[in-house]
């Protein structure tokens, strides 16, 4: 195996970061299922929802960075700052943007048929995430991250 390649499959808060999402990702589907009865492929890929799979993702990424190289260095520092980017930006801006859009689009159901704009495609409306789902998701990647840290000392390394 290549060394880039060796890269990616013994890279512990890669790997944690991708398995935190991936999870986040198949919980959003099955809840799906279990709601509509109706199997909606789109919510692998689907942002917005419960629990937030960006925060998952970032906070797996800081907490296994956090135990692999210390909580005290400039490398946990960077991914502690990204996580809270990324969070606050699911909170605020991409929130309020999908809310923006729930009302832009019955602003355009609304209009007559004659109107330029009535035949508009719909904006997407799930777009960011309430505090309960981004603080699940960062739940989500603390603990995929503990539990992969368990697992390199238990194995002894990947």
């Amino acid at each position: 195996m290549s060394s880039s390649s060796s890269f990616f499959v013994t890279n512990y808060p890669l790997i944690s970061a991708f398995t935190a999402f991936a999870i986040a990702q198949s919980i959003k589907f099955f809840t799906s299922w279990y709601k509509e009865r109706r199997w909606d492929f789109k919510q692998f890929v689907a942002s917005g929802g419960m629990p937030s799979s960006h925060s998952a993702m970032v906070v797996a990424l800081a907490t296994a960075v956090g135990l692999q190289e210390g909580f005290g260095g400039a490398i946990f520092a960077t991914a502690f700052v990204l996580a809270s980017i990324v969070m606050y930006d699911a909170t605020g801006v991409r929130l309020h943007s999908g809310r923006q859009a729930e009302v832009l689009n019955q602003i355009i159901c609304e209009l007559p048929a004659e109107h330029p704009l009535a035949e508009s495609r719909p904006l997407r409306e799930r777009l960011g995430h309430t505090s309960p789902q981004v603080i699940a998701g960062g739940m989500l990647g603390a603990i995929t991250a503990a539990v992969g840290h368990l697992l390199v000392l238990a194995t002894g390394g990947w």
